[in-house]
């Protein structure tokens, strides 16, 4: 069906963008992004795709420069990291609101200050709410797979909205994994040509972006976008269908492991998924009902689905590799509670922060949190609400 190499995370992405060959790409360097675009430059620079790489002075200006290849009617792609992300974030919000299908993988790193390079999720978490479509990533495979997918879903003619492709930095970014790539033509044929709606440049059709809406219409238009945004779920599902079809690789909302019959479970994002499996896997070999959730669509956060995933269980912890300061609980760990809220039944929640500033996270600390949800069934009491693993005392 493709090749099988090895490859990092990084490269993963890059291969998908050349294989997709967009029309223009506004980049601007930041740890542990800078390896992708280095490497798509370089397909640039050597004819192997037609993109237009814009080489801006800062992540601010890379975001406004998509934003205006994508108004004028090409197919856009960006990519960042950490305060990159942060830096360009109003223009985020612009991107969304002017409903302009922009990819941008975000390889996930925390942020200042002080000053760390390492991977944690405080980069997309800042951003969740500014209108973008997220789609995390537990491996360089789904970093790619999630790449191809999501031109397809932000340029659906439903949705037509800009999204993240989530990829823990160093973890991802720049292990080697095995990879297995699809050929060229499949996923140019799986993507399509872009659609343009109502480009700017259609010089026939004048029209203009940027209206101003005060209290007259301003809530309409934040409400139809809500309404776009509900339509995500579908998408994504029906764009995963097709895209087994010609990788034999199965997507959902989100993925379970052994949890159809567990008593407890954790919860959690991205690389740390794959530590936790073979956990769980240990407390299933000592009798214990174990099992595991792994969102991939953090945004727009699929409510309903994972309340129905979840609510057999007796007791759940939500591990965030990000911190919400002055809130109860971690920005997932919120999602998870908040999706639950409607059952009079439903399990004791508990939630950990791990790996900030890129700690790694061990298979201990997935032990640790699994003893205390047995604890939690053998007394019925809860320690603590939040608590910090891993951290030095």
């Amino acid at each position: 069906m493709g090749k099988v190499i090895a490859a990092t995370g990084n490269e993963a992405v890059a291969e998908a963008l050349r294989q997709i060959n967009p029309d223009v790409c506004a980049a601007y360097p930041i740890t542990p992004q800078t390896d992708m675009m280095q490497r798509f430059s370089f397909f640039t620079n050597n004819g192997m795709v037609k993109t237009e790489m814009i080489l801006v002075e800062s992540e601010h200006s890379a975001m406004s420069a998509c934003v205006g290849a994508s108004a004028a009617g090409g197919r856009v792609v960006t990519a960042t990291s950490s305060q990159g992300l942060l830096l360009m974030l109003e223009i985020v919000f612009i991107a969304s609101g002017f409903r302009l299908p922009i990819v941008m993988p975000v390889v996930n790193r925390a942020v200042s200050a002080p000053i760390n390079i390492h991977g944690d999720h405080s980069d997309a978490m800042a951003a969740r709410d500014a209108g973008w479509i997220q789609l995390w990533s537990e491996n360089a495979q789904e970093a790619y797979d999630n790449t191809i997918q999501a031109f397809r879903i932000a340029e659906h003619l439903d949705i037509r909205l800009p999204a993240m492709v989530c990829l823990d930095g160093f973890i991802i970014s720049h292990s080697i994994e095995r990879i297995e790539y699809l050929d060229d033509k499949v996923v140019s044929d799986f993507v399509g040509e872009f659609q343009a709606i109502n480009p700017l440049l259609d010089i026939e059709h004048p029209k203009s972006y940027g209206p101003l809406i005060l209290t007259d219409y301003y809530m309409e238009y934040r409400r139809a976008h809500n309404d776009v945004m509900s339509r995500v779920s579908k998408v994504v599902l029906d764009v995963a269908k097709d895209f087994e079809k010609i990788s034999g690789r199965k997507y959902d909302l989100f993925e379970t492991y052994r949890l159809e019959d567990a008593d407890i479970a954790l919860v959690v994002l991205n690389s740390a998924a794959g530590t936790s499996k073979d956990v769980i896997d240990s407390f299933r070999n000592k009798g214990i009902k174990a099992g595991l959730i792994k969102p991939r669509l953090m945004r727009p956060f699929p409510y309903a689905e994972v309340a129905e995933a979840l609510k057999h269980l007796k007791a759940i912890c939500v591990l965030d590799r990000a911190d919400a300061f002055g809130a109860s609980l971690g920005p997932l760990c919120t999602d998870i509670m908040a999706s639950l809220y409607q059952y009079q039944q439903k399990p004791v929640i508990i939630n950990k922060i791990y790996g900030l500033g890129g700690r790694d996270y061990l298979p201990s600390q997935a032990e640790y949190s699994l003893n205390e949800l047995v604890e939690i069934l053998n007394t019925g009491k809860v320690k603590t609400l939040k608590e910090y693993i891993g951290v030095r005392e």
